[in-house]
Protein backbone atom coordinates (compact mmCIF):
# COMPACT_ATOMS: atom_id res chain seq x y z
CA UNK A 1 0.00 0.00 0.00
CA UNK A 2 2.98 2.09 0.75
CA UNK A 3 4.38 1.78 -2.57
CA UNK A 4 1.13 2.98 -4.23
CA UNK A 5 1.17 5.82 -2.19
CA UNK A 6 4.90 6.66 -3.02
CA UNK A 7 4.24 6.50 -6.61
CA UNK A 8 1.03 8.24 -6.61
CA UNK A 9 2.73 11.34 -4.52
CA UNK A 10 4.93 11.21 -7.62
CA UNK A 11 2.77 11.26 -9.79
CA UNK A 12 0.77 14.27 -8.72
CA UNK A 13 4.21 15.88 -8.59
CA UNK A 14 5.11 15.22 -11.83
CA UNK A 15 1.56 16.07 -13.12
CA UNK A 16 1.35 19.65 -11.11
CA UNK A 17 5.71 19.99 -12.63
CA UNK A 18 3.60 19.65 -16.18
CA UNK A 19 1.09 21.99 -15.49
CA UNK A 20 2.80 24.42 -13.72
CA UNK A 21 -0.34 24.41 -11.03
CA UNK A 22 0.65 24.35 -7.46
CA UNK A 23 -1.34 26.64 -6.06
CA UNK A 24 -4.65 24.93 -6.75
CA UNK A 25 -5.38 21.85 -4.49
CA UNK A 26 -6.99 19.27 -7.36
CA UNK A 27 -6.68 15.70 -7.23
CA UNK A 28 -5.27 13.09 -9.04
CA UNK A 29 -8.20 12.74 -11.71
CA UNK A 30 -8.53 16.80 -12.36
CA UNK A 31 -4.89 17.12 -12.83
CA UNK A 32 -5.14 14.69 -15.18
CA UNK A 33 -7.70 15.70 -17.13
CA UNK A 34 -6.13 18.91 -17.23
CA UNK A 35 -3.01 17.33 -18.35
CA UNK A 36 -5.12 15.92 -21.34
CA UNK A 37 -6.52 18.71 -22.02
CA UNK A 38 -3.35 21.10 -22.25
CA UNK A 39 -0.93 21.01 -25.64
CA UNK A 40 2.57 20.53 -24.25
CA UNK A 41 3.89 19.79 -27.56
CA UNK A 42 5.77 23.05 -29.21
CA UNK A 43 5.92 24.12 -33.13
CA UNK A 44 10.04 25.47 -33.33
CA UNK A 45 10.62 29.39 -32.40
CA UNK A 46 10.38 31.35 -35.88
CA UNK A 47 14.04 32.78 -37.53
CA UNK A 48 12.25 35.76 -38.11
CA UNK A 49 13.72 36.76 -34.22
CA UNK A 50 17.25 36.30 -35.28
CA UNK A 51 19.87 39.22 -36.40
CA UNK A 52 21.64 39.39 -39.73
CA UNK A 53 24.80 38.07 -38.08
CA UNK A 54 22.48 35.28 -37.44
CA UNK A 55 20.74 34.55 -40.85
CA UNK A 56 24.50 35.07 -42.56
CA UNK A 57 27.07 32.23 -39.95
CA UNK A 58 23.93 30.32 -41.10
CA UNK A 59 23.67 30.53 -44.62
CA UNK A 60 27.57 30.47 -45.04
CA UNK A 61 27.67 27.28 -42.89
CA UNK A 62 24.94 26.10 -44.91
CA UNK A 63 26.92 26.53 -48.13
CA UNK A 64 30.40 25.78 -46.62
CA UNK A 65 28.66 21.94 -46.05
CA UNK A 66 27.84 21.27 -49.65
CA UNK A 67 29.48 19.80 -52.13
CA UNK A 68 28.82 22.84 -54.60
CA UNK A 69 31.11 24.83 -52.50
CA UNK A 70 33.95 21.75 -52.63
CA UNK A 71 33.74 22.02 -56.06
CA UNK A 72 33.97 25.51 -56.52
CA UNK A 73 36.72 25.80 -53.83
CA UNK A 74 38.82 23.28 -55.99
CA UNK A 75 37.90 24.74 -59.32
CA UNK A 76 39.38 27.86 -57.76
CA UNK A 77 42.45 26.55 -56.58
CA UNK A 78 43.12 24.70 -59.47
CA UNK A 79 43.04 27.66 -61.54
CA UNK A 80 44.96 29.81 -59.35
CA UNK A 81 47.89 27.17 -59.73
CA UNK A 82 47.51 26.75 -63.02
CA UNK A 83 47.21 30.27 -64.03
CA UNK A 84 50.25 31.20 -61.89
CA UNK A 85 52.39 28.42 -63.42
CA UNK A 86 51.35 29.19 -66.96
CA UNK A 87 52.68 32.55 -66.19
CA UNK A 88 55.80 31.57 -65.03
CA UNK A 89 58.15 34.26 -64.63
CA UNK A 90 55.09 37.13 -64.93
CA UNK A 91 53.13 35.34 -62.28
CA UNK A 92 51.88 37.06 -59.42
CA UNK A 93 52.10 34.12 -56.83
CA UNK A 94 55.11 31.48 -58.32
CA UNK A 95 55.45 28.34 -57.28
CA UNK A 96 55.46 27.46 -53.69
CA UNK A 97 52.20 29.70 -53.77
CA UNK A 98 52.72 31.28 -50.60
CA UNK A 99 49.82 34.14 -51.41
CA UNK A 100 47.59 31.27 -51.83
CA UNK A 101 48.07 29.86 -48.54
CA UNK A 102 47.64 33.06 -46.98
CA UNK A 103 44.57 33.43 -48.48
CA UNK A 104 43.42 29.80 -47.12
CA UNK A 105 44.34 30.41 -43.95
CA UNK A 106 42.31 33.81 -44.05
CA UNK A 107 39.14 31.66 -45.85
CA UNK A 108 39.76 29.14 -42.87
CA UNK A 109 40.04 31.97 -39.84
CA UNK A 110 36.64 33.79 -41.20
CA UNK A 111 34.94 30.46 -41.76
CA UNK A 112 35.55 28.64 -38.34
CA UNK A 113 33.77 31.23 -36.26
CA UNK A 114 30.89 31.64 -38.37
CA UNK A 115 30.03 27.82 -38.62
CA UNK A 116 30.50 27.56 -34.81
CA UNK A 117 28.11 30.23 -34.20
CA UNK A 118 25.71 28.38 -36.55
CA UNK A 119 26.19 25.17 -34.49
CA UNK A 120 25.60 26.81 -31.66
CA UNK A 121 22.56 28.11 -32.77
CA UNK A 122 21.48 24.75 -34.02
CA UNK A 123 22.81 23.32 -30.70
CA UNK A 124 19.79 25.40 -28.79
CA UNK A 125 16.86 24.73 -30.98
CA UNK A 126 18.07 21.29 -30.57
CA UNK A 127 18.30 21.77 -26.85
CA UNK A 128 14.40 23.76 -27.00
CA UNK A 129 13.26 20.59 -29.06
CA UNK A 130 14.40 18.10 -26.67
CA UNK A 131 12.90 19.38 -23.53
CA UNK A 132 9.63 19.45 -25.65
CA UNK A 133 10.31 15.96 -26.38
CA UNK A 134 10.59 15.34 -22.59
CA UNK A 135 7.22 17.01 -21.36
CA UNK A 136 5.63 15.44 -24.41
CA UNK A 137 6.90 11.97 -23.35
CA UNK A 138 6.22 12.48 -19.93
CA UNK A 139 2.54 13.38 -20.18
CA UNK A 140 2.31 10.10 -22.43
CA UNK A 141 4.19 8.42 -19.87
CA UNK A 142 1.80 9.83 -17.11
CA UNK A 143 -1.57 9.30 -19.30
CA UNK A 144 -0.35 5.25 -20.07
CA UNK A 145 0.28 4.97 -16.63
CA UNK A 146 -3.41 6.16 -15.39
CA UNK A 147 -4.87 4.26 -18.10
CA UNK A 148 -2.65 0.74 -16.58
CA UNK A 149 -3.91 1.96 -12.97
CA UNK A 150 -7.62 2.04 -14.17
CA UNK A 151 -7.45 -1.17 -16.44
CA UNK A 152 -6.07 -2.87 -13.56
CA UNK A 153 -8.54 -1.85 -10.80
CA UNK A 154 -11.38 -2.67 -14.07
CA UNK A 155 -10.15 -6.32 -13.76
CA UNK A 156 -10.00 -6.74 -10.04
CA UNK A 157 -13.66 -5.51 -9.79
CA UNK A 158 -14.62 -7.83 -12.61
CA UNK A 159 -12.66 -10.72 -10.68
CA UNK A 160 -14.32 -9.33 -7.41
CA UNK A 161 -17.29 -9.69 -9.24
CA UNK A 162 -17.05 -12.61 -10.84
CA UNK A 163 -16.36 -14.37 -7.24
CA UNK A 164 -19.72 -13.13 -6.36
CA UNK A 165 -21.65 -14.66 -8.88
CA UNK A 166 -19.92 -17.56 -8.73
CA UNK A 167 -21.22 -17.67 -4.93
CA UNK A 168 -24.68 -16.65 -6.11
CA UNK A 169 -24.79 -19.70 -8.36
CA UNK A 170 -23.70 -22.14 -5.73
CA UNK A 171 -25.97 -20.86 -2.98
CA UNK A 172 -28.51 -21.18 -6.26
CA UNK A 173 -27.54 -25.00 -6.53
CA UNK A 174 -27.91 -25.28 -2.81
CA UNK A 175 -31.35 -24.33 -2.85
CA UNK A 176 -32.02 -26.26 -5.88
Amino acid sequence: MEVKEVKKSEREKLLRELLETTDEELGDEELLHMLISQKLSTAPKDSDKSTFGQRAADSVAQFVGSWAFIFIFIGVLFFWMIANILLATHAFDPYPFILLNLVLSCVAAIQAPLIMMSQNRQEAKDRERAESDYHVNLKSELIVGDLHMKLDSILENQKKLQQELNDIRKDLDKIN
